[in-house]
């Protein structure tokens, strides 16, 4: 059973390695590109806190971040918080991997104002103004397959897979969320949501979907 992987790089690449970790041998196409863009940074002094649902907001964000260094920045995620530490953030805050759950963190610890650095495509978030400083392009095309099982990180990666697949019989689908499950519709071979919204609980989820239908 093949194992396709269509999140944009370097996400890809690092799903890969822990799929081979985990004995699979992952065909790697992304569907998007993400690239940075302009933006101009508000004023530090309105904000209390920063938040960063994506590691792809620290790597993209530029000189922008400049200004927001000193703050207190939430993290979803242990790959975000390295990130936003290697972007030049002091005081970054590990949370868990969902940004409401994020947001609603910072405001017990006493932040009011919340700003969002993220991307153009966003889910908002109660109380936190929001800029995008990278956006995700559709790319790429998927390649020659038998069946296969595919990770889908996100609603709208399993959105343009559905758009894509052409005879949905051939594929199991291991969604990250239920919402992101829900986005492919339905006709599958099968669908399955990782226990935890996170890369690593979705390998484990693929791992045992491989082995379930090659074995």
């Amino acid at each position: 059973m093949e194992l396709l992987i269509v999140r944009p790089q370097p996400g890809a690449e690092e799903s890969a390695t822990r799929a081979r970790a985990l004995g699979l041998e992952p065909i790697v196409a992304p569907l998007f590109e993400i690239r940075p863009l302009a933006w101009t940074p508000p004023d530090p002094a309105g904000f209390d806190a920063i938040l960063l649902t994506s590691a792809n907001a620290a790597r993209l964000g530029g000189d922008g971040l400049e200004s927001f260094l000193a703050l207190p920045c939430y993290a979803v995620g242990e790959r975000t918080a390295d990130a936003a530490r290697a972007a030049g953030f002091v005081e970054v805050r590990t949370g868990p991997s969902d940004g409401a759950a994020l947001a609603a963190m910072a405001k017990r610890d006493g932040a009011r104002s919340l700003l969002h650095l993220g991307g153009r495509d966003h889910r908002p978030l109660e109380g936190a103004a929001h800029v995008a400083v990278y956006a995700s392009e559709e790319a790429g095309a998927l390649p020659n397959l038998g069946q296969a099982v595919v990770l889908l990180h996100s609603p709208r990666a399993a959105a343009r897979f559905a758009a894509l697949a052409g005879d949905r019989g051939r594929f199991t689908l291991a969604a990250i969320s239920v919402e992101t499950a829900a986005a492919a519709g339905t006709g599958w071979r099968q669908v399955a949501v990782a226990a935890a919204p996170r890369d690593e609980a979705l390998l484990e989820l693929a791992a045992k979907l491989c082995q379930k239908d090659g074995g």
